[in-house]
Order: structure tokens, then sequence, then C-alpha cells
């Protein structure tokens, strides 16, 4: 296997720009170089474009990069596929609302390491971002929370990749089991933005459905075991080592330590529940009498809003302000929050089990489940795990 050039440039045609030149290598530094000596300007995103309008200003352009690259040592490339960017742009255009096309350039290989924290993907787009030098990509958005990748399908002549970048809402998406596939385009741009909208982003949405419904039931699972330890105390009135409750200083700071705790969990719940919650139509599934318990759970995240209200603004002024609070009086802000919420948090937990069943018939352009809820899935994180951003005032 050779080794790639450490100074390289990449031509594609573009029927916009012209001719689009990537510096990329360990040396792209001295491509880039050789492209601006010869003429060429930056695009947007990090390419460099000359024109072809004029015949003769294109050869004297093309005459003058051969030129300067040889005399910076970088080799150059002609790419078999139109700029990424252009590609990008029309299956943009193509695909239903509103959607930008944001082209980035990655000229060494662990720049795009930086990404792949962020990609939420158990297919072909994840393996070649960790394997392969991806020196371009387009970045797909619809300004409503659904972000895309769109790269050359390497070891293809034609064709492209299109995955998934997590939302804002998860940090933590290696090895995630919910995480959809992605999947090959063709290299009509038609034919690929009909592959997207009508195959790619239905299963993104079947799968942000099942993530979102695991992050709630994984958080009640977290509370319910302490919730229950409390109760039992509580009508006990002897605590686990024989102590009796009355005259006992233990139990307010038992209660206050859950309090702290379940904060942590229920916070998911009021996160992601409302979406998961507004799918679910008890009357149209095979529990109709689930519809009480749909009532009281939509009751339960209307009297939390206040709480969540509070924790959204204090996490907005975190931002401009350094997190110098000591460790107990976060704990304090948070057993303020959690005992705020604790009757949603007993309304949610006895009715789980009804919920997460409506939540699994409501899938996003899915049948409706005729069978119990299958377990969900636990997975064990590989000792290293590419870079991801990272979560935001994780001790609220």
């Amino acid at each position: 296997m050779t080794n790639p050039p450490t100074a390289e440039i990449i031509l594609s045609t573009s029927h916009t720009h012209g001719l689009v030149a990537i510096a990329a290598g360990e040396e792209f530094l001295q491509a880039r170089d050789a492209l601006q000596e010869a003429g060429f300007s930056r695009l947007p995103g990090g390419a460099f474009a000359a024109p072809l309008s004029e015949a003769q200003e294109a050869r004297d352009t093309a005459s003058a990069l051969v030129h300067r690259a040889h005399e910076h040592g970088a080799s150059i490339t002609t790419s078999s596929r139109p700029y990424l960017g252009d590609t990008g742009q029309e299956i943009a255009a193509r695909l239903p609302g509103t959607w930008s096309a944001k082209v980035e350039i990655y000229p060494r290989k662990h720049w795009q390491e930086d990404i792949v924290g962020s990609l939420w993907d158990s297919g072909d787009l994840l393996k070649a971002m960790l394997d392969v030098h991806i020196p371009c990509a387009v970045v797909l958005n619809n300004q409503a929370g659904t972000e895309l990748m769109l790269i050359e399908r390497p070891g293809h002549a034609s064709g492209y990749l299109v995955g998934a970048f997590a939302t804002e809402e998860y940090d933590d998406n290696w090895d995630e089991p919910n995480a959809p596939r992605s999947i090959p385009l063709p290299a009509a741009t038609d034919l690929a933005a009909r592959a997207v909208a009508h195959t790619f982003l239905p299963a993104y949405r079947r799968a942000l459905h099942h993530r979102r419904l695991d992050t709630v039931m994984t958080a009640l699972d977290r509370i319910r075991p302490e919730h229950e330890t409390l109760q039992a105390v509580k009508e006990s009135g002897r605590f686990s080592e024989g102590v009796p409750l009355a005259n006992s200083r233990l139990l307010p700071e038992m209660e206050r330590a859950f309090a702290d705790h379940a904060w942590l969990s229920f916070r998911d719940v009021l996160q992601h529940a409302p979406l998961l919650l507004s799918r679910c139509r008890p009357t149209a599934s095979p529990w109709p009498q689930d519809a009480a318990a749909m009532a009281r759970l939509r009751d339960a995240l209307a009297g939390s809003q206040d709480a969540w209200a509070d924790f959204n603004d204090l996490r907005t002024e975190l931002y401009s302000i350094p997190a110098v609070l000591p460790a107990h009086e976060w704990s304090q802000v948070r057993s303020t929050l959690g005992t705020a919420v604790l009757p949603a948090i007993e309304t949610w937990l006895a009715d789980s089990e009804a919920f997460e069943r409506q939540a699994r018939a409501a899938v996003p352009g899915g049948q409706v489940a005729l069978s119990a809820p299958s377990p969900r899935l636990l997975t064990t994180r590989p000792a290293q795990p590419p870079a991801s951003r990272p979560a935001a005032n994780a001790h609220l």
C-alpha cells in the first residue's frame, strides 16, 4: 500500500464555480499556497475555485497550477465526480422542507476525528470517517434539529454516503444501539434526494423515537430502586438497620438525597417525554384502557413546567458565568428541583409500563405494536471511543 501524498490538490468541476480544488495532506499548506499563486480564490468552507468561462483563461490557470504545484511539491489528482458542494446543494433543494448545505474541508485525517463523536451512525459512514481520509464533506441541515453528513462513497468511482449526526440533546453517541445505518446514494442527485427523503429520513425518525424512549425508560429505571427503598422505610416506620423512624433526623436527609439523585435522571423525562407522549393515541392502539394513564402523565408533565423552566434558566446563566458553586450547593439546587417534581416522578413511575407500550406503538411511520415491549438494549462501550462533544453542565 502506497503512502498518500503529503501535499495534494484534488480537482473537480462545478457548474457554478468552474474548476474547484481542495488542498489535502499533512503538508496541505504547500498545496494551498500553490493554488493561491495560480490564481484560485477561496470558497466558503475551505475549497478553492478558478473560473472556466474563458478558454484561454482556463488554459493559463491550468498551466500556472501545474507549475506552482511542482514548485511546492504538491501532487494533482482529478476527481471523477463533480464538486461535492454542488451535489449537496442539489440534494438539499430536492428534500422536503427547507434544507441548507454547508461544505466542510478536512485537509488532514485527524481533523475529521473532531466530528466523529457527533455522528450517530451504525453503518459505512462512521467506518469511513474512522478508517479513511475524507477530505471533503457536506452537512445538510433542516434548521429543525436534523443534521446529515454527505460524503463521496469511498472505494467507488461514483455515488455517495449519507448518515446522521445526533440531535443537540445527545452528546454520547458511540456504539449507541438505536443508531440508524447510513445508506449509499446514486450519483444522480434527483434519485439521491429521493433515497434520502423516502428511505433514510424515515429510518432516522424511527431511530430517534426509540432513542428518546429508551432515554426516558432508562431514567425511570435509575430512579425506581431508590424510590422503592424510600417508600419501604416510610411504610415500615424503620430504616433497613431496624432504627425506628420516629424522631430520626435521617429521613429528611434520605428524602433530600433522593430528590437530588432523582432530578439528575428525571430531567431526561422532562426533556424527551413530551414529544413521545404527543404521538401516543391509546384509542387507536390495542390498549385503549391506557387513556387514563396517558392523561395522568400529561398532567404530571404540565405540573413540572415551572421546575423545568427554572432549570433551563439556570443552565442558560451558566454559559455566561463561571460554574464556581461548591458541590454541596449544586446538590441543594438539584434537591430543590427534585422535590418540586416529586409528585410527577411518582406518577411516571406508576404509569411507566402503559407509557412504554403506547410509545412503542407510536413509532413514526411504523405499525402498531401487537406484542409486549422488547427489552431495551444494553451495550458495552469500547475502551477508547472517539471523542465527542463534551456534555454541558453535567453536574446539574
